[in-house]
């Protein structure tokens, strides 16, 4: 009784105490309750408890339910029974009862059924008894009735713990039982009042159920039951959702395709159909019209393929899906956007006509069905087009509303270049140009017009810009005639310099004489100034048409340096931010390019200048000031540098102006070592030099490799990590090197290795593992010679052991990566040399290897590392053979029989064995898989399986 007070006093802190704090402790205990063995007791006490309170008894039925999908395992055998008639009489007392609770009791008697035997419900399986029972107590058909419901829900439901062959059987009892179920259902439809209740568990019924006959379905008394509830306002949701489920049964896999499932087919789509009228009906309540519309949107996404033959009856379906698309919420037209999408898929992919005799004669029916469906796709170009123009109150709405908003101009234009795959991009432009013409005649001469349709039809202009060929000239022409004539209202220019980006290859494939341009870049300065947003998308706009137009504006560099020292030096009423800025950057990078070498250089001085000049005059000051200077003053000028080294693609230019710029580098390495920030953006800085100089780098490699040894002992910067793999990959097979990239990689490795001496230092320090064993991978692939044999080999084999459990995403891939790196350059031709020595690292630490493995994938790691770990259990595998096969079972035998049988543990070190014999490998990623599933299917498993495989603690004295 006192445990039971506790849990009353707690719920009652939950629920109702004023401090958030007391709450918050209160929540945690009983969450721990939960987990507790005196769960089970208590939270069936209360339940039965005819004055437990809806709070009570809704926590609790989560409970019971939450003990019996996950703990069952933790009762004693006997106990079946006893809980089965609890929670029955429960479900029964629970007949006209909450339905919150009820649906609790109902997943839990589901749950149950689950991890126990047909033979323990009387040899007929669970759904005999509730037959049974059913004729038995028709007074508690409510009940029995959400029971049935969740039954098929439950079937394969991964939060019950059991193993998954018992999870597979329990799947195939639940459909075998399938007619049954449908004939007790059948016999509850004569009460009118549990009908809801009826359709809803048929429903959940159909998407369990395979190989029932479309004949025998299209006569079957609940799919008739279903089709006349449509008319009914209180049926009409559970109807859809049987029709839905219907409609998806008839294109399952196992329904043996559209001709089997025509009588069904025919029955389904002539009632829907009826349905059309409801739409457009003001009267209709919004959520009927929903459903009605997901029946539409549902028929169209199974029945594409009949629809895509343009038949009269499809074009009818068409027409209804129109009506749909057409709805002014946008909730409900959208709905069928998936469909217009899977729709011009299959009416423009050639295998959808390879059954025809010859390629001709499927290029044929292409050809008419594309002219069938034209008018269609026009009308649906013009029905999206005005969804994305902007609300008058825009301003006004809140962030949530602002992202739908961007949500839906995001969808729209992918339904745009659905229909340019069937109108052609020109076709398609010309319908939007018309609304473009219509919407600028409209605001032409009034002060103040409306913008918002003038911006939404340049906004769809720019979404097909892709589908327009650069050889266009009705239509494109006009547009960026017109483009310097519109209001210089913000968002529309920001709009007008999205499009100018969006249309550069046309830009650069039109007619010199047209004399585009000029108007262009004054469109995109003035964007600079207007606003935030605008000059963001000219800064775009300019790195896309000087990527696309770089030889025309290389005669006109002067012009576009003055935009880009105005813009950079915030003079000129200029609002670009320094991140916009880089695609200026970017843009005057791609036009260097592009020059002669002579003048290349002094255009890349020109560009550097802003940012050389800061960092210039900051070194100037001396230690005392560049240590207390905030990082991003440094970062934003370095980040600069690092863009043009990035994008300039002259090696020997950027080379001769990295070691030009290596003095400010190593004043600002020198005095800013201890500062995270600005040591990566100078590592990166360096590490584009490096990448785009290559071998031009001369000394000026030599000097910052020293530079990175020194100071990665004194701060242990893992961006120094980061750089010496660009090094690696660039200079690791030159003989020329090898002394100093030998020298690099052992420095840097013992250093690491010093540091990460324990799984906690891992823990801390998950940049560092990452970008190390980042680097490692990197040694094998580019410098094996330089790296198997070297001293740190054997400690960071160590290393990778101690962190392979590391719950840091990207920290334990780079461990897991490298040690199959190892393990394949063993098994390798190329690795021949190096077998020897990898033999003598693996082999010692081979049994411990495997076992930390196996406790990976059994949930020393999260299930999405399971690929990962398995990929090392298999190369490990495929290197030493029968011996991993001996490892696991030392492993394998640790774990006590209460968490894994025999069969398994013997199935498990069966496919172990193939893998090393070389046979099925596919094999032994499924048999982990159903490993790793049994050794987490509760957190009590999983703690016994972890408790048995998991060494204490892995230790390993670093290389001094």
């Amino acid at each position: 009784m006192d445990l039971q007070n506790t849990v009353k006093e707690a719920l009652n802190a939950l629920y109702h105490h004023p401090d958030d704090a007391v709450r918050a402790q209160a929540d945690r205990w009983l969450q721990d309750f939960q987990h507790s063995i005196d769960a089970w007791q208590v939270a069936d006490n209360f339940l039965h408890d005819a004055n437990s309170n809806i709070e009570t008894l809704i926590f609790c039925s989560q409970t019971l339910r939450s003990k019996v999908q996950r703990d069952f395992e933790e009762l004693p055998s006997e106990a079946f029974r006893p809980l089965r008639d609890s929670l029955y009489t429960l479900l029964k007392k629970l007949s006209k009862g909450p339905p919150k609770v009820r649906t609790q009791i109902s997943i839990a008697v589901a749950a149950l059924a689950v991890h126990v035997s047909v033979e323990d419900w009387g040899g007929g399986g669970i759904v005999n008894w509730v037959s049974e029972e059913m004729k038995s107590h028709p007074e508690y058909i409510p009940s029995f009735l959400e029971l049935l419901t969740v039954l098929p829900q439950e079937a394969s439901s991964y939060k019950i713990a059991v193993r998954p062959e018992r999870r597979r059987q329990f799947e195939k009892e639940i459909s075998s039982s399938a007619e049954v179920a449908f004939g007790l259902l059948t016999a509850c439809l004569g009460f009118e009042e549990f009908r809801e209740q009826v359709l809803e568990s048929f429903a959940s019924w159909l998407r369990l159920s395979h190989g029932i006959p479309a004949s025998s379905l299209a006569s079957h008394p609940l799919v008739h039951a279903a089709l006349s509830s449509l008319d009914s306002e209180q049926l009409l949701e559970p109807a859809v959702n049987v029709i839905s489920e219907l409609i998806h049964y008839s294109v399952a896999r196992s329904s043996g395709g559209f001709s089997a499932q025509m009588p069904l087919i025919q029955l389904l789509v002539p009632r829907v159909m009826g349905l059309k009228d409801q739409l457009r009906d003001s009267s209709k309540d919004e959520e009927d019209v929903k459903a009605i519309a997901r029946l539409f949107a549902d028929m169209g996404d199974s029945y594409v393929e009949l629809i895509a033959t343009g038949s009269d009856e499809s074009m009818l379906i068409i027409q209804a899906l129109l009506e749909v698309a057409s709805h002014p919420d946008y909730d409900i037209s959208s709905m069928t956007y998936n469909f217009w999408h899977h729709l011009q898929v299959n009416l423009t992919r050639r295998d959808s006509y390879s059954s025809y005799s010859s390629e001709a004669s499927g290029e044929e029916e292409r050809n008419r069905r594309l002219q069938v469906f034209r008018p269609s796709f026009e009308m649906l170009v013009s029905l999206v087009s005005y969804r994305v123009e902007y609300p008058q109150d825009y301003q006004n709405l809140s962030e949530e509303d602002h992202k739908d908003f961007k949500h839906i101009r995001y969808a729209v234009s992918d339904i745009l270049v659905d229909a340019t795959a069937v109108l052609g991009g020109e076709l398609t432009l010309k319908i939007l140009f018309m609304k473009l013409v219509q919407a600028v005649g409209n605001c032409s001469s009034n002060e103040n017009c409306k913008w918002q349709p003038v911006e939404a039809a340049l906004y769809c202009i720019q979404a097909i810009a892709k589908s327009v060929s650069t050889q266009e000239a009705e239509i494109m022409p006009q547009v960026m005639t017109l483009l310097p004539k519109l209001p210089c209202q913000p968002r529309l220019l920001q709009t007008v310099c999205s499009t100018i980006g969006a249309y550069s290859k046309w830009i650069n494939a039109a007619p010199i004489e047209l004399a585009i341009l000029p108007p262009l870049v004054d469109i995109l300065t003035r964007g600079m100034s207007t606003s935030e947003d605008s000059s963001a998308a000219a800064a775009i706009a300019f790195k896309y048409i000087c990527e696309d137009c770089s030889k025309q504006f290389s005669g006109s560099l002067d012009g576009l340096f003055r935009i880009y020292h105005i813009a950079v030096s915030g003079e000129g009423g200029y609002k670009i931010s320094v991140d916009d800025s880089m695609h200026l950057v970017e843009a005057l990078s791609v036009v260097i390019t592009e020059l002669p070498p002579e003048h290349a250089k002094k255009a890349l001085e020109l560009v550097c200048l802003p940012s050389v000049s800061s960092l210039q005059e900051i070194t100037a000051q001396g230690g005392v000031a560049m240590q207390q200077l905030p990082a991003r003053q440094l970062t934003m000028h370095i980040d600069r540098l690092a863009c043009i080294f990035r994008n300039v693609d002259l090696p020997e230019v950027v080379a001769d102006a990295i070691q030009k710029f290596w003095p400010i580098f190593k004043s600002i390495f020198d005095h800013r070592a201890w500062d995270m920030r600005a040591m990566e953006s100078l590592c990166r800085a360096c590490k584009y030099a490096v990448k785009t100089s290559g071998r031009y780098m001369g000394i000026t490699i030599g000097v910052m490799l020293e530079e990175v040894q020194a100071l990665y002992r004194q701060h242990s910067q893992p961006c120094f990590l980061y750089l010496s793999s660009e090094v690696i990959k660039i200079f690791g097979s030159d003989p020329s090197c090898a002394n100093y990239l030998g020298s690099l990689i052992e420095a840097l490795f013992s250093h690491t290795t010093k540091l990460l001496m324990t799984i906690k230092d891992f823990t801390e320090r998950p940049d560092i593992a990452d970008d190390c064993f980042l680097l490692a991978s990197r040694c094998i692939r580019y410098c094996p010679h330089l790296f198997i044999p070297s001293s740190v080999f054997p400690s960071l084999i160590d290393c990778s052991m101690i962190g392979a459990t590391i719950q840091h995403r990207d920290a334990c891939k780079s461990i897991l990566t490298f040690l199959s790196d190892v393990l394949d350059l063993a098994n390798s031709s190329a690795g021949e040399k190096y077998r020897s020595i990898i033999d003598g690292v693996v082999l010692p630490r081979g049994a411990t290897l495997t076992r930390i493995l196996i406790a990976s994938l059994t949930g020393a790691l999260p299930s999405s590392r399971l690929e990962e770990v398995s990929y090392v259990l298999l190369a490990l595998t495929r290197t030493y053979g029968m011996k991993v096969l001996e490892w696991a079972k030392g492993s394998l035998s640790l774990i006590p029989s209460a968490a894994i049988t025999e069969v398994e543990s013997a199935s498990f070190l069966q496919a172990l064995s193939n893998a090393a014999s070389g046979s099925n490998t596919s094999a032994l990623t499924d048999t982990l898989e159903e490993l790793s599933d049994v050794c987490r299917r509760n957190r009590k498993v999983q703690e016994i399986v972890q408790g048995a495989l998991m060494p204490l603690d892995l230790h390993f004295t670093a290389v001094t």
